[in-house]
């Protein structure tokens, strides 16, 4: 906005200092409302992604008060999955030892 300014005097007076200011304050301004942008469109993504785990959670908890013996169930088949998968099966030399 004061680059217009600064660049418009510049070339009126001939003064190649005052248009070369000019353009630098324009380009700053550009880079200044860019990240002013980006910011926003950062904040506002980082909400979406906060709102949608707290949906998350709040979906999560009800589902559990209201069926406790199914979440157990399901814990329990997390906790043999897990286990299952960590197990190392012992090596086949002392199978037949």
């Amino acid at each position: 906005m004061g680059g217009n300014a600064d660049e418009g005097t510049g070339e009126i007076a001939r003064d190649p200092k005052t248009r070369v200011e000019g353009l630098l304050n324009q380009v700053t301004g550009s880079a200044q409302g860019a990240y002013g942008k980006s910011m926003d469109a950062a904040v506002e993504g980082v909400q979406t992604v906060k709102d949608a785990a707290i949906a998350g959670h709040d979906y999560l908890r009800k589902f559990m008060e209201d069926n406790p013996h199914t979440t157990t169930v399901i814990a329990l088949g997390i906790g043999f999955l897990i286990g299952y998968a960590a197990h190392r099966q012992p090596s086949r030399s002392s199978w037949w030892d």
